[in-house]
């Protein structure tokens, strides 16, 4: 009791006697305002306390080139604001006669990504900067503002609009079929190979660059062909003879692409990274490639999806894979409803952009699944991504009204309703029945515990 009697401060006014005050806490004390009892100025204020600090960026260790990690907030604004004034009031910049609305439009779109790169929260990645991934999601979220437009005009409107851009649109495509010669002759093959190839083996090395796993990938490749065989009475260039699909695409280009890029994925995960910053490297090689080096990866997450693992995988990993899909088959029918050729820079940069969107997007996206108490709400890339997917979808819905007149074959109906019987069927089973066995044998034991009871009565 003795070292219970020595917490009392000598000048509390609790009586010794008094059992219960010396259980209550001591009354607070009334603040007195300002520090010490004098007012604080607002010049007075300790910046270097890191309560008053603003870090601009989330990793402040990564300074490999310190002035690009400083915030120069005001400075950008200065500058961006100076080259506004110079190009709108500039004559000789913009001539009289010339359509300003186009320079008007531009200069919007500069303005709002120069405010997604300083102001804009930072995502997973900082590598090459965390503004790049800021004006990454600043595009995203410009293309959802314009699909989110697009979606309240008609399809004859939007092929207008469309000549805004690019004076040559708005003109009928003819249909291109790639199931006229099915023949498996060398000669068919050689004349199947094209520069889609290429962009096929290029689009599944990003696809293994974004999801990181062999089995996924395979999937969704197959998958996609199946899609195809489905939507071919829709889209004409869906159909293609079947060595098209099983060898040149998915045993050749798909594998292709996603081989080199699980083995870049393998490489980035046992590299090791040790970074120094500018000023510490030495030689001009070698600060050059230590430049170079800043548009490497800062560290690499190896992803284990594990689908079978438990019934929130499983249905993580099928989610995600109806949103490759779309994501896969929406530019196939935006550009066809708009008439773009698939080489079309507004194609390509659709492509582009999705890949890069979905670079931080899929890491939010694991790391919200994965890791729960670390992120505590999902991420703001693959939240704006999937609403642009789903946008689209609608676009796309609301425009193929009266387009797309043939019917869906019965087979495709057949085959897609087998799907998904197979998909609920095998987490009911492999999920499902497990949990409904424990849950009998807990009912068991607590009946076997009661009868017990009452007989020990």
């Amino acid at each position: 009791m003795a070292h219970k009697a020595e917490d009392v401060s000598p000048t509390s006014q609790v009586e010794e006697s008094d059992p219960d005050a010396l259980l209550s806490p001591p009354p607070d004390a009334t603040p007195e305002p300002g520090l010490n009892g004098k007012p604080v100025r607002w010049y007075d204020a300790n910046r270097t306390e890191s309560y008053t600090r603003i870090a601009p960026f989330q990793e402040g260790h990564d300074t490999s080139v310190e002035f690009f990690y400083k915030p120069i907030t005001l400075t950008a604004l200065g500058f961006g604001l100076a080259a506004l004034s110079y190009v709108a009031m500039t004559q000789d910049v913009l001539e009289e006669g010339r359509d300003k609305r186009r320079v008007g439009a531009y200069a919007a779109v500069v303005s709002f990504l120069m405010f997604s790169m300083i102001q804009f929260r930072d995502g997973p990645f900082i590598r090459p900067h965390p503004a790049f991934w800021r004006a990454i999601l600043g595009i995203n979220l410009l293309y959802e503002l314009a699909l989110v437009f697009l979606l309240f005009q008609d399809l004859n409107s939007a092929r207008r609009m469309m000549t805004l851009l690019d004076p040559s649109l708005n003109r009928p495509l003819p249909e291109k079929s790639y199931a006229e010669n099915c023949e498996l002759t060398p000669q068919n093959i050689w004349d199947a190979i094209d520069i889609f190839c290429l962009a096929h083996a290029l689009g599944w090395f990003g696809k293994a660059m974004i999801l990181r796993d062999y089995w996924f990938c395979w999937i969704l490749s197959i998958a996609f062909e199946f899609a195809e065989y489905s939507l071919q009475h829709q889209l004409a260039n869906f159909a293609e003879c079947w060595w098209d699909h099983w060898i040149l695409d998915v045993l050749v280009c798909n594998w292709l692409g996603t081989y080199l890029g699980m083995k870049t994925c393998q490489y980035l995960e046992v590299k090791p990274y040790e970074w120094r910053g500018l000023r510490q490297t030495r030689g001009l090689r070698s600060k050059a490639r230590r430049v170079l080096s800043q548009f490497s990866p800062h560290d690499w997450t190896a992803f284990k999806w594990e689908g079978t693992a438990s019934f929130l995988h499983y249905m993580i990993v099928v989610l995600l894979l109806a949103v490759f899909l779309a994501a896969e088959l929406n530019p196939f029918y935006l550009k066809s409803l708009l008439w773009m050729e698939p080489d079309h820079p507004i194609v390509i940069l659709r492509l582009a952009g999705v890949f890069l969107c979905a670079l931080p997007a899929v890491r939010e996206l694991y790391q919200y699944i994965n890791n729960p108490k670390k992120a505590k709400r999902m991420g703001q890339h693959v939240w704006l991504l999937l609403a642009t997917i789903l946008t689209e979808l609608m676009v796309i819905t609301k425009w193929s009204k009266g387009q797309f007149t043939e019917p869906l074959p019965l087979y495709v109906r057949w085959a897609w309703m087998i799907g998904g019987i197979l998909l609920v069927l095998y987490p009911a089973i492999r999920f499902g029945v497990p949990s409904v066995r424990k849950y009998v044998k807990k009912q068991k034991q607590k009946r076997k515990g009661k009868g017990k009871g009452k007989k020990a009565q």
